[in-house]
């Protein structure tokens, strides 16, 4: 993680990935780090210090952590299914919000916005192709890490969803799973690739700070969490630095989360294989 003399500017850094080579603007280093810092602090960054302070306080509640659940989508307003609705849709689009910065601060700086990490609909069919597969082969094997990692009392209980039987219920579930694997894959993988090869950073410890940064806001879940979204973290930088695409990441990620939501919607209580709280 050593970083090249302070003095130099962000234009004669060489960047990391889609977009390299195309025109960089002047941004002082210094810049580039603050706005790094600032469009974590408002996501992912803020999720990650979050996630480690749930962590604590499962740790030192009575009983393993496998006695413990953690909630991904529940309900807002109990009872109130229109004001809940209110509520889910708020949460889905602002939590969208940094990914707007994001492709501003990309536009502003002439690399092509989101285009230059490759989400856009540029290769539609390559992308859901790439990413359908990639699901199925991180999908069955982060499923049995999990059940495995709960059983050993490394893990809570993960429940998916916990929202009431609405009409909207399984269209929300599939809202926050793409808003999900937007934010995360255009942040921590494109953005924060881009940003730390402009300062810098050598490309195995980009590597490692994005997947780290993966693993920390999963750790609420428990150490079973970090650690499995910091080896797939780890299989998605590979994949983007190869195939210079976000897009297939975004396909792969909402792919599995929908999977994991509706399919716990549908099964939770119904097979004994899946652990509920």
């Amino acid at each position: 993680m050593v970083a090249t003399e302070a003095g130099r500017v962000a234009g004669s850094l060489p960047p990391e990935g889609p977009g390299a080579g195309l025109r960089e603007g002047r941004l002082s280093r210094g810049t580039l780090r603050s706005e790094t810092l600032l469009v974590l602090a408002l996501s992912l960054g803020a999720s990650a210090l979050s996630s480690l302070i749930s962590f604590v306080g499962s740790l030192t509640k009575p009983g393993g952590l496998n006695e413990q659940a953690a909630t991904l989508n529940g309900s807002y307003a109990p009872g109130r299914p229109w004001l809940d609705l209110a509520w889910q849709l708020f949460g889905i689009a602002t939590a969208l919000v940094p990914v707007l910065l994001v492709a501003h601060l990309l536009t502003r700086e002439g690399v092509g916005g989101l285009r230059s990490m490759g989400f856009d609909r540029g290769r539609p069919w390559p992308d859901l192709g790439r990413g359908t597969l990639l699901a199925a082969g991180i999908g069955s094997a982060g499923l049995a890490f999990y059940l495995v990692a709960r059983a050993a009392g490394f893990n809570l209980t993960v429940v998916p969803e916990s929202l009431p039987e609405v009409w909207w219920k399984f269209p929300v579930l599939i809202l926050s799973a793409i808003q999900n694997s937007v934010v995360e894959e255009v942040i921590v993988v494109g953005y924060l690739l881009h940003r730390l090869g402009q300062l810098g950073w050598t490309p195995m410890a980009a590597l490692v700070a994005s997947s780290v940064l993966r693993g920390s806001y999963h750790l609420y879940q428990g150490i079973g969490g970090f650690i499995g979204n910091m080896v797939m973290g780890v299989v998605f930088v590979l994949l983007y630095r190869r195939w210079g695409r976000v897009g297939p990441l975004v396909v792969a990620h909402a792919l599995l989360d929908i999977v994991a939501f509706v399919g716990y919607a549908l099964l939770a209580g119904k097979v004994d294989w899946l652990p509920t709280a």
